[in-house]
């Protein structure tokens, strides 16, 4: 018999106080809005050992997977993580302090700016990265592959319907 869990006690209850509707849509939404809650916390763990917040890291590890010469526009950086320039302008300020970005003209247009990752950026994204990916495997330890699969499947699904 598989174990219970809060979400299952939600819906119990809603089945006994409201039995006029099905709360079965509560069993996904629940779970995945409490996972989301314990990996952001798990990864918040990581990424602060590091001094860094969620916000920089997507910055640094977008820089890194774009490949050589690890440089991209602020706009293709909103574009990619779905960001207000407001957002994002803070964003490449903090890391700019940290000296793990920096900002160069854009050889393209005279207004413009490139956003490149530093040497030291470039380190450190890299160990960031690893441990990013250890505390993934951790955290989806309690599935088989194939049910990683499925999963990541299905929140594909979701998503593409909303097109995220």
């Amino acid at each position: 018999m598989q174990k219970r869990d809060l979400v299952d006690t939600v819906l119990a209850q809603w089945h006994k106080e409201r039995p006029d509707i099905d709360p079965a849509p509560m069993a996904v939404m629940g779970r995945l809005i409490r996972t989301d809650a314990i990996f952001s916390k798990e990864l918040h763990t990581v990424f602060s050992r590091f001094g860094l917040n969620g916000g920089e890291f997507d910055v640094l590890a977008t820089l890194r997977r774009s490949g050589k010469p690890y440089t991209l526009t602020p706009n293709q950086l909103l574009q990619t993580l779905m960001l207000t320039s407001g957002s994002m302008t803070n964003r490449i300020d903090k890391l700019e302090n940290k000296g793990l970005v920096t900002r160069n003209p854009d050889p393209n247009d005279r207004r413009g700016v490139m956003v490149a990752i530093t040497e030291q950026g470039l380190t450190l994204i890299d160990e960031v990265i690893s441990e990013h990916v250890a505390k993934g495997e951790e955290l989806l330890s309690p599935l088989a592959p194939e049910e990683r699969a499925q999963l990541a499947g299905l929140l594909k699904k979701l998503l593409i319907h909303f097109n995220h």
